[in-house]
């Protein structure tokens, strides 16, 4: 299996929309579905003798294709997302604290196996002046 997953742009603001792509470039396994999930890691506390608490949530399950896909297939991504449960990230919040957003792209094969791709994105809160 060889895919290709892009996207828009890295930062998006909390009410954006996600616009992608996902390539299939080489397909050699018998995909059920894909879908993309937005996960969201929490991190808190310094970390020193066992002290940091950490915490991933997965915020939505949106289903990109049911079935297999062929070589040379493109699967377009379209994902709104004013309607979830979002903060802007945090990075490292004098070292305690910090909230990063995932986009994780999961195929399952017919047996039931996963496979991951998963990229970082920065959520940012819009001014609306």
């Amino acid at each position: 299996l060889h895919i290709e997953f892009e996207y828009d742009k890295q930062k998006y603001h909390m009410k954006d929309i996600i616009i992608g792509k996902v390539y299939f470039l080489l397909v050699r396994i018998k995909i059920k579905h894909m879908e993309l999930n937005i996960i969201r890691r929490e991190q808190a506390g310094s970390g020193t003798g066992g002290q940091q608490y950490n915490e991933s949530e997965t915020l939505t399950k949106f289903e990109l294709m049911d079935g297999a896909p062929v070589r040379g297939e493109c699967i377009p991504i379209r994902l709104f997302m004013s309607s979830l449960d979002l903060t802007p990230t945090y990075k490292a919040i004098n070292n305690k604290f910090s909230v990063k957003y995932y986009l994780n792209l999961v195929l399952v094969d017919q047996e039931d196996r996963r496979y991951f791709k998963q990229q970082e994105v920065t959520l940012w809160r819009k001014d609306i002046g």
